[in-house]
C-alpha cells in the first residue's frame, strides 16, 4: 500500500467534508480507518485514523484525555463528526503529541469511513468515486454565474486533488478525448499535473464541459462581429441597386459603412485538383484565428466567407495612412495559417483591394481583391500576394481574365492562331494588337514592333487568312483587341 498522510486526506477535503482544526498536517502514515467513541481510542493500534461520531463538541477535559491517549498509541489522527472549538490546552496537546485533529461537520461516520478506506486502498473504486465528484464540481462551476474556464479547472482540480490545466498543443485533434474545442477547432488539450487514475476518468467529461463554455464565450464575445460579417457578404453579393438599403441595417449592427474599407480575398487552390474543395474544418479554424489575431487593434476588422473563400475587411475613418499595408500584414499571417492547416496539398492566394470609401467602396475593394486572387490562380500563379493595378483598363482586363466564361469566349476568338504553334501564335497576337491599337496603321504598328510596314502587312495578311475575321468592322476590331490584351495579360502572369 502506498503511503497516505493527513496531507493527502486534506487534498480531498471538499469531497470528504472535513478540515484540519489542530495538530500537524504532516504526521505519521494513515494505515487504516476505524469508527470509535472518544473513550475507545486506547483500544486502537498505531497508524489508525479514528472517526469519532458526535452531534456536539465534546467537553474540553474529554478531548484532553483523548489527545494524550492518541499520542501514546501513535494514532494517525482523530476526526470528529461535528464542529470543534478546541481549548488552548487541546491545541497545545495536539501540536506537542503530533496528533492531527480534524472536524467533519454533518458527515455520516460510515460514509466518511468508506470514502477514506477507498482512498487508502486505491484502485478502480476510489478513482471512480473521485472522478465522479470532480465531474460534479466542474459541472456546478460551469453552471455558475460566470462559469469561466479557469473556475471549472480549479473546481475539478480541487475535487481530484490533482491540478488540471489547458495546454496549447498543435498536434491536438478535435476527436481526441482530452481536446478542448470550439466547434471542431481545438484550442488546447486538458492535462493533469501527474499520473492519476481518477483524472484520466474525469478528463474527457471536463474537456467537453470546457468546450461548451469556450463555445459560449466565443459566441458572446464575437457575435456582433460575426453578424456584421454576414451583412458584409450580403452587401458584396447584392445587386448594385440594393446597396443603399444596407445602410440602415449596418448602422443598427454598428458597421460604419461611411468609413474607408480595404478588403483582402483569400482563395484556396488544390495542387492536384484546382476544382477540389478544402477540408471543412479549415473555415472555422481560420475564423477563430482571425478574430483572435485582430482583437484589440484600432481598426475594425471582419472575416467572412463566400463558399470556400475568405474576405478580410479592415475599416477605419478616412485619412489614415498605410491602410492597405496593415491589411496586408494581417492577411499574410492568415494566409500562412491557412496553409499550415491544409499542408502541401493546398495553396492560398491573397488578393488585395485598394482602400475605398462607403458601401460602394467596400464592394469595389472586394471586387478588386477577388479579381487579383482569381487572376493569379487562373494564370497558374497561386500562393502569392496579388495587388490589383489601380488603372481602370488593367482592372477591366483582370476582371475579364478572372472570369472563366469571359476568358473562354475571348480565347475562342484567337484559337485558330494556336494551330501555328506557340511561338508563331504569340508573335501573331503581339502583331495583331499593335496593328489594332494604332487604328489599323501599318506604319505605327511597325514602329512599335521595330519592323518595316511591309513586314507588318505580310504578317497581317496571314493572320486575316487564319482568323477569317473582318478587322475593318469596329465591333470585330474591339473584340479582337480585347482578346489579344487578355491573352497577353495571362502570358505575362506565367
Amino acid at each position: 500500500m502506498a503511503q497516505f498522510t493527513v496531507r493527502d486526506l486534506l487534498a480531498q477535503h471538499e469531497r470528504l467534508g472535513l478540515h484540519l482544526v489542530a495538530g500537524p498536517i504532516e504526521a505519521g502514515d494513515i494505515q487504516r480507518v476505524d469508527i470509535t467513541p472518544l473513550e475507545g481510542l486506547d483500544t486502537l493500534s498505531a497508524g489508525t485514523l479514528a472517526i469519532v461520531p458526535a452531534d456536539e463538541s465534546p467537553e474540553p477535559y474529554r478531548v484532553d484525555v483523548a489527545l494524550r491517549q492518541a499520542s501514546a498509541r501513535g494514532l494517525a489522527g482523530i476526526v470528529v463528526t461535528t464542529g470543534l472549538a478546541l481549548a488552548e490546552t487541546a491545541v497545545a496537546l495536539a501540536a506537542r503529541g503530533r496528533v492531527p485533529v480534524l472536524a467533519a461537520p454533518s458527515v455520516r461516520p460510515s460514509d466518511l469511513a468508506v470514502a477514506i478506506d477507498r482512498l487508502l486502498s486505491g484502485g478502480a473504486s476510489e478513482a471512480m468515486t473521485r472522478a465522479a465528484y470532480a465531474i460534479e464540481q466542474a459541472t456546478a462551476a460551469a453552471a455558475g454565474a460566470s462559469g469561466t474556464i479557469d473556475e471549472i479547472l480549479a473546481a475539478a482540480g480541487s475535487a481530484l486533488g490533482v491540478g488540471l490545466s489547458l495546454h496549447d498543443d498543435p498536434t491536438t485533434a478535435w476527436t481526441d478525448n482530452d481536446a478542448v474545442c470550439i466547434g471542431e477547432v481545438p484550442i488546447g488539450r486538458l492535462v493533469a499535473d501527474g499520473t492519476d487514475a481518477a483524472a484520466d476518468v474525469a478528463r474527457p467529461v471536463v474537456a467537453a464541459l470546457l468546450s461548451r463554455v469556450a463555445q459560449r464565450q466565443m459566441r458572446d464575445r464575437y457575435a456582433p462581429t460575426q453578424s456584421r460579417a454576414d451583412l458584409i457578404v450580403e452587401l458584396v453579393l447584392a445587386e448594385s441597386s440594393r446597396v443603399e438599403g444596407f445602410v440602415g441595417q449596418a448602422a443598427r449592427l454598428g458597421l460604419p459603412l461611411q468609413h474607408s474599407h480595404v478588403v483582402g480575398w483569400l482563395k484556396p487552390t488544390g495542387r492536384a485538383d484546382p476544382e477540389a474543395r478544402p477540408p471543412r474544418s479549415v473555415e472555422p479554424a481560420l475564423e477563430l484565428f482571425a478574430l483572435q489575431l485582430v482583437e484589440g487593434r484600432d481598426e475594425m476588422w471582419h472575416i467572412a466567407f463566400i463558399q470556400d473563400e475568405a474576405l478580410l475587411v479592415s475599416s477605419e475613418e478616412h485619412g489614415a495612412g498605410d491602410h492597405q499595408r496593415r491589411l496586408r500584414e494581417i492577411g499574410v499571417r492568415l494566409q500562412r495559417y491557412a496553409q499550415s492547416l491544409t499542408g502541401d496539398e493546398w495553396v492560398y492566394t491573397l488578393g488585395l483591394g485598394t482602400p475605398q470609401l462607403g458601401a460602394t467602396g467596400l464592394r469595389q475593394s472586394a471586387a478588386e481583391a477577388r479579381i487579383a486572387a482569381d487572376s493569379a490562380a487562373a494564370s497558374d500563379r497561386p500562393g502569392g500576394v496579388e495587388v490589383t493595378d489601380v488603372t481602370g483598363l488593367r482592372r477591366v482586363l483582370l476582371d475579364f481574365y478572372a472570369s472563366p466564361i469571359s476568358r473562354s469566349l475571348l480565347h475562342d476568338v484567337l484559337t485558330p492562331l494556336d494551330a501555328l504553334g506557340p511561338e508563331r501564335a504569340a508573335t501573331s497576337v503581339r502583331t495583331l494588337l499593335a496593328y489594332l491599337a494604332h487604328n489599323n496603321s501599318l506604319v505605327h504598328a511597325g514602329r512599335e514592333l521595330t519592323l518595316h510596314p511591309n513586314a507588318v502587312g505580310y504578317r497581317l495578311k496571314r493572320i486575316r487568312e487564319v482568323l477569317q475575321l473582318d478587322l475593318d468592322d469596329p465591333d470585330v476590331r474591339f473584340a479582337v483587341e480585347l482578346a489579344c490584351r487578355v491573352r497577353l495579360l495571362g502570358a505575362s502572369r506565367h
